[in-house]
C-alpha cells in the first residue's frame, strides 16, 4: 500500500500549517513540490481547483489545509487534538485577516486602497491574537493555552506571511506577546523541519518521504 501523496509549496501559508500537522502526527507521505506557475497534470486530476495543499490518500483526496490537518490529528496518537481546529481565532484568520493579509502584501493589485489602509485593517486580527497568548514554561508564548497546539500551527504560518511583507514594520508593532510567540515559534525544530527547501517534483523522479521517522 503506498503513502499518500502531498503536493505542496513550501512558501505556502495553507501547505504549511497542512504539513506542521503530518510532521506532528508523523504520518509519512510521499512529498512532491509543486511550481505554481506549472501545475503537474498529477495535481490536477487529484484536484482540478489546482490549488495546494492535497492530500492525495488513494480511495479518497482531501484538498483543504484543515481538512489535512484534521486527518493527521485524527488519524495518530498526536498530542494536539483536531477539536483545537474549531476555535474562533482559525475561522477569523481565514476568513477574516488572510484577505486583508493579501491585499497587503500585493497591494498594487487592489489600487481601491493604498497599502497603509490594508495594514491597518490586519491590525484588530493581530491584537486579538496578542491578547489571547498565554506564556509558557520554555518562555515564550502560545494561543490560548502554555504548551504549542494545533492552534499555533493553523496560524502561524499567517502571521509569519504577514511579518515578512515589511519585518520592521511588524517588529514595530505594539504587541509584545505576539512578537516573542512569533520570534519562538520560527526557530522551533518542528517549523523548519518542515520548511525544508525539496525540488519542483517531476514525474519518474525518486520519491521523497516527507514526515517519516
Amino acid at each position: 500500500m503506498r503513502a499518500p501523496i502531498l503536493y505542496s509549496f513550501r512558501r505556502c501559508p495553507y501547505a504549511i500549517r497542512a504539513r506542521m500537522a503530518l510532521h506532528h502526527a508523523r504520518l509519512q507521505c510521499e512529498l512532491r513540490e509543486v511550481v505554481l506557475k506549472a501545475k503537474p497534470s498529477a495535481l490536477l486530476e487529484a484536484s482540478p481547483k489546482g490549488t495546494v495543499p492535497v492530500l492525495d490518500l488513494g480511495d479518497s483526496v482531501l484538498d483543504e489545509s484543515l481538512d489535512i490537518m484534521r486527518y493527521a490529528l485524527t488519524h495518530s496518537n498526536s498530542a494536539w487534538s483536531a477539536d483545537e481546529l474549531a476555535h474562533p481565532l482559525v475561522a477569523r484568520n481565514d476568513d477574516e485577516f488572510k484577505p486583508y493579509l493579501d491585499r497587503y502584501k500585493y497591494f498594487d493589485r487592489y489600487p481601491e486602497a493604498d497599502q497603509q489602509c490594508y495594514f491597518d485593517q490586519t491590525l484588530p486580527f493581530l491584537e486579538a491574537l496578542n491578547d489571547a497568548m498565554s506564556a509558557s514554561s520554555e518562555g515564550g508564548f502560545f494561543l490560548v493555552t502554555s504548551v504549542v497546539s494545533a492552534l499555533d500551527a493553523a496560524i502561524f504560518p499567517f502571521v509569519r506571511q504577514f511579518a515578512f511583507v515589511d519585518k520592521a514594520r511588524f517588529d514595530a508593532l505594539p504587541l509584545p506577546a505576539l512578537k516573542s510567540w512569533f520570534e519562538h515559534i520560527i526557530v522551533r525544530p518542528e517549523f523548519l523541519d518542515v520548511m525544508q527547501k525539496y525540488p519542483a517534483w517531476e514525474p519518474g523522479q525518486a520519491v521523497t518521504l516527507f514526515a517519516s521517522d
